[in-house]
């Protein structure tokens, strides 16, 4: 059965590793879900979650790279995998998963960029998904401004 009330920030971190691999192997989606269920802590993670991130992210990322180029300064393909996956990751979740925060949405990113990225990684991380959210999550940041 699919895991709906698991770690969210766990699936991420998944996913994470998984978008890694991909760059490196192009491993497709298959391998790379068999890859995260392998991991200690699958059985933690929102499996649901995760999944929708991850066939997302595979089947949109040109779009998504896309979306990012503008607030990028270097081309994508000069992104480290880890600033990269974070991105990708960042950017499909400020534009489809509308249940979470924009500011959580990139907290989340700056975490991992933190945790698993070079030394100010994280500094650049938040500042392209903040430019980012500021197209994709116009509504939301508007009604913030007003409370």
């Amino acid at each position: 059965m699919a895991q709906t009330r698991g770690n969210r920030r766990i699936a991420r971190e998944l996913v994470l590793r998984a978008l890694y691999q991909w760059q490196l192997t192009g491993d497709d989606y298959a391998k790379l879900l068999v890859q995260a269920e392998e991991a200690e802590e699958y059985p933690q993670a929102n499996t649901v979650f995760l999944k929708g991130l991850l066939d997302g992210i595979l089947k949109e990322a040109a779009m998504l790279d896309a979306a990012l180029a503008p607030h990028l300064d270097r081309k994508v393909e000069e992104l480290s995998p880890i600033e990269h996956g974070v991105l990708l990751l960042g950017a499909y979740e400020l534009s489809h998963s509308l249940d979470v925060p924009y500011k959580v949405a990139i907290n989340e990113a700056v975490e991992l960029a933190k945790r698993y990225g070079g030394t100010d990684g994280h500094k650049f991380v938040n500042g392209v998904l903040d430019k980012l959210a500021k197209e994709t999550r116009q509504v939301e940041i508007q009604a913030q401004g007003k409370r």
